[in-house]
């Protein structure tokens, strides 16, 4: 009876999880996130992105480009995973691709401000130098690694993409229309989270609906558990709507447009609209708060849709909603296995292990801040509320450092994904060079929070990089060399 119970109680967190994340996040990050993505792959020249992020643009070039696109985006692990998928597939080199997969979660601006905030400005200050020297070492290192196969990869974007012309005006602007939306749907800029207008309607049993939502998928704020509001059971229904319409309407799409493509069009908009409201539960009612992210929301899906009928040819939208609904459909099964075995994971992992293991600088003390960071993924900007938790369970800051450079990369889901993209072998390899450059980042960190001078851990990690940049500069002059024998 008692495994009977705890059997249940597993898959009631993961099932819990899983339904918080569908509610909460998917839609204004996500959703756009994979339009964009596939915006990227059918209306963005291949040359265009190798100019910047080509294997054979300069270092000096395509990695600062890389971490510079990944640090002004500011967007969590699952929403750069298509954007990542999207430059990757139109011709992006491996190295630069990889670092803005590394750099754009990992210092993402607003979890930066929120750590500094909350947990200290010198560590968002670590947070942020840290990821971008490793982001880019990192880079630097799979392509060297896996060079042969970029060399491959670059070959079959050219033949898959081969003929394409120059970007027309109305692409781009529909592209930045696009990021508007993420933006509007994602930042918490004052003026996006103001409260401009409210009504209330008179629809009854909201309050009780949610009330028994709280018993069904009981959530704790103090472990980052978000519970599932009566808004985003909505949401998650009309999720089920979109995938529905989309396989009727998208599938098939190279056949010709058909009712289901416009319908699911508009649901996508409609639920869009639905997710930037702000629904609060009265007795007798629901009082609708308009802020500042509905209007953003608003104006950016109207400006889409009308690009969508006249300024996108047919062709354009054809392809744009073909590899946007091929990018659901590769990455969209596998996040939802990850959410829910991060959910069941989770349940598993105590937090009062933490003092004992993660309590000192040590090397197994910043490990295991990476461990944690795998298998207890939040959303961002929900690993600043935790990292506090473990701060006041009794975790060493230099472990805890470690858990917030891989809590957003090494996400149980986020590998998986990762994975389906580049390979099995490349996915891993990078979760492994993430792991020991996350483990040293928090232990050179930990270091100086012990009492180590400035100056001497500044020496540490410019000996460190040095070391690494010749080992680097070493490997590639031997290849080059050796290319001219073979």
């Amino acid at each position: 009876m008692n495994l009977i119970s705890f059997l249940t109680n597993l898959l009631s967190s993961g099932l819990g999880n899983l339904a918080a994340y569908l509610a909460a996040h998917v839609l204004l990050c996500l959703l756009p996130a994979f339009y964009i993505a596939g915006a990227m792959t059918a209306l963005i020249p291949k040359e265009t992105v190798t100019r910047f992020l080509g294997r054979n643009t300069p270092k000096w070039i395509s990695y600062p480009a890389s971490a510079a696109a990944g640090f002004l985006l500011a967007v969590c692990s699952c929403t750069v995973i298509p954007l990542f998928a999207g430059i990757y597939k139109k011709g992006a080199g491996l190295g630069p691709a990889i670092t803005f997969l590394f750099v754009a979660p990992a210092v993402n601006i607003l979890a930066l401000v929120y750590t500094g905030k909350i947990l200290g400005v010198d560590l968002a200050i670590a947070r942020l130098v840290l990821s971008l020297a490793f982001g880019i070492g990192i880079g630097i290192i799979m392509a060297l690694i896996f060079r042969k196969q970029d060399a491959e990869h670059d070959a079959a974007t050219d033949a898959l993409f081969a003929g394409q012309g120059s970007m027309r005006r109305a692409a781009v602007i529909f592209m930045l229309v696009l990021m508007a939306l993420l933006v509007a749907g994602t930042f918490q800029f004052d003026f996006l989270t103001h409260t401009y207008a409210s009504l209330t309607l008179p629809v009854s049993g909201v309050d009780t609906f949610q009330g028994w939502l709280a018993q069904l998928v009981p959530f704790d704020p103090a472990k980052g558990e978000e519970g599932v509001t009566a808004q985003g059971a909505i949401l998650i229904g009309m999720l089920v709507l979109i995938g529905l319409a989309s396989w009727k309407g998208i599938e098939n799409i190279f056949d010709g447009f058909n009712r289901w493509t416009w319908v699911s069009l508009a649901l996508v908009g409609l639920t869009l609209l639905i997710a930037a409201l702000k629904v609060i539960p009265v007795s007798g009612g629901v009082t609708l708060a308009l802020t500042g992210k509905f209007f953003g929301v608003l104006l950016t899906t109207i400006a889409l849709g009308w690009m969508v009928k006249t300024q996108l040819s047919e062709a354009e939208n054809r392809e744009f909603l073909w590899e946007s609904w091929k990018f659901v459909k590769q990455i969209f099964p596998l996040l939802i296995v990850g959410v829910f075995a991060v959910g069941v994971i989770r349940e598993l992992i105590k937090p009062e292990w933490i003092e004992a293991l993660a309590g000192r600088n040590t090397m197994l003390g910043n490990f295991v801040g990476v461990i944690f960071g795998i298998f207890m993924y939040f959303p961002t900007l929900v690993e600043v509320p935790i990292a506090q938790m473990f701060l006041s369970l009794g975790m060493h800051r230099g472990p805890l450092l470690a858990y917030l450079i891989s809590d957003p990369e090494l996400s149980l889901q986020s590998i998986l994904i990762t994975a389906t993209i580049i390979g099995r072998l490349k996915a891993w390899v990078y979760v492994g060079w993430v792991a020991l450059f996350s483990t040293l980042a928090g232990l050179i960190y930990g270091t100086w929070v012990n009492g180590t001078s400035l100056g001497l851990v500044t020496l540490y990690l410019a000996g460190f990089l040095s070391v690494l940049a010749g080992v680097l500069w070493l490997v590639s002059r031997r290849s080059t060399v050796s290319v001219p024998n073979s």
